[in-house]
């Protein structure tokens, strides 16, 4: 699917977008987002990961991509300003990574299921509701339009924790290039 397309680099936290809440995509970024949207999807299987907002590549519209690959099957979405309707009082817990915050991961509760709005790339009204592992995504990826890092779930001992051994480890991943 996304074979031919170069991946467009993935933001490494802390950059500044990444905590910055990102505008509603408009009609006249039609042509942007149609360029955008397979160069996310080439990004996120290249990571390996299951869901990619453009904060994380450098664009601070509300969009995201997302494939849970289901039966390991490609079963892509593309969510246009994404709203959450509806959750659950019932929560959650379960280990989240992310792309912006490679190999470190933590456990993090919210609401159990979701109802999340969005408009599709044909600029089609959807809804998709979720719990599980679809859950998690929907409010990941939404948070990071709105500046929010799974790590801003957790206690600020945990998240500085996590977020020292992500600043260690580029540091290293840095001096390794260096060396070559």
């Amino acid at each position: 699917m996304t074979d031919h397309v170069q991946p467009i680099p993935i933001l490494i936290a802390p950059q500044a977008i990444l905590k910055a809440k990102a505008r509603a995509v408009t009609p006249a970024d039609a042509d942007r987002i149609r360029d955008l949207v397979p160069r996310m999807f080439a990004a996120m299987y290249k990571a390996p990961g299951i869901g990619l907002a453009a904060p994380q590549v450098g664009i601070g519209l509300r969009l995201f991509v997302m494939d849970l690959m289901p039966d390991d099957k490609v079963v892509p979405y593309v969510l246009i300003n994404p709203e959450i309707v509806a959750r659950s009082p019932e929560t959650a817990t379960r280990e989240e990574g992310c792309l912006s915050i490679p190999g470190l991961y933590a456990e993090v509760t919210r609401p159990a299921r979701v109802k999340v709005r969005y408009l599709d790339q044909a600029g089609i009204k959807q809804e998709i509701e979720g719990d599980g592992l679809l859950a998690a995504c929907l409010q990941h990826e939404i948070d990071h339009l709105d500046g929010i890092l799974f790590v801003d779930h957790l206690s600020t001992l945990k998240r500085n924790m996590i977020m020292r051994k992500l600043v260690k480890q580029q540091r290293e991943k840095r001096d390794l290039r260096d060396d070559d």
